[in-house]
């Protein structure tokens, strides 16, 4: 089952996290994973300890796409899976929403993700699979989350109509929508550990199976959908939230 021999695989943000747990299971799995991340150092770290291939891109920026682009060719020719991974949280309370902030998360999680399927469409194969990382923040309106959730509810719009545009070429486009997860993502924030541990405890304390999903849960159904066993999957959603999305994660 999820058998993925043969099949040569794109994961963006793949150094840590979500997408490493899903490099290392694809890897498992039998395909051929290419990781990509902004960090030389962690892209290669990552790289070596999973016996991948790394790249170096920044999805923010549109020429290091290209320059990625034209790695896969030299190294894997085209590719069976894209996983669109690559992403920032940066919470902040409407009225004190910088244009930096805005930029940043819509730049990373929705223009940059856009112009990575984009730009490694001509290297997709007939019959390939895109999955997106979205969250269910696209839906909870959960205080502090405003653009994050903005940015994932785009980009869940565009992947319905990408589903419909590309299924003349067989090409399924998904999205996957984690809740909560254990991953580096909230250490980005800027937020103190204090702070972090109560907002942890909050969203876990709302979450129907009380705990956090673990990165390797996320994986297996990333797994399944890149497979051929989701052959008729296609321009669908999937919330991974111990059922957080029907239990209000915060109210305030």
């Amino acid at each position: 089952m999820n058998d993925l021999k043969g099949k040569k695989a794109v994961i963006t943000g793949g150094n840590s996290g979500i997408g490493f747990a899903t490099a290392k299971k694809f890897a498992e799995l039998g395909a051929q994973v290419m990781i990509t991340g902004r960090s030389a150092d962690k892209v290669s770290s990552a790289a070596e300890s999973l016996s991948v291939t790394g790249a170096v891109a920044d999805v923010q920026d549109l020429s290091q796409i290209d320059n990625l682009v034209d790695q896969i060719k030299r190294e894997f020719g085209t590719i069976d899976i894209l996983f669109v991974n690559a992403g920032i949280f940066a919470p902040a309370p409407i009225g004190q929403i910088s244009e930096e902030m805005f930029d940043q998360q819509m730049g990373i999680n929705f223009k940059g993700a856009i112009f990575t399927i984009e730009k490694l469409l001509p290297v997709l194969n007939e019959g390939a699979s895109i999955i997106n990382l979205s969250s269910i923040n696209a839906y909870t309106g959960m205080p502090m989350t405003a653009v994050y959730a903005a940015s994932k509810a785009a980009l869940n719009a565009y992947t319905r109509t990408a589903a419909t545009e590309l299924a003349p070429r067989k090409i399924r486009v998904n999205a996957v929508n984690p809740g909560p997860t254990e991953t580096p993502i909230f250490e980005k924030t800027g937020m103190s550990q204090d702070e972090l541990g109560g907002f942890a405890q909050a969203l876990q304390a709302n979450i129907p199976l009380k705990r956090f999903a673990q990165p390797d849960e996320i994986a297996s159904l990333v797994s399944y959908l890149a497979s051929d066993d989701a052959a008729f999957v296609t321009g669908a959603e999937f919330n991974i939230d111990g059922g957080a999305n029907i239990n209000p994660i915060l109210a305030g």
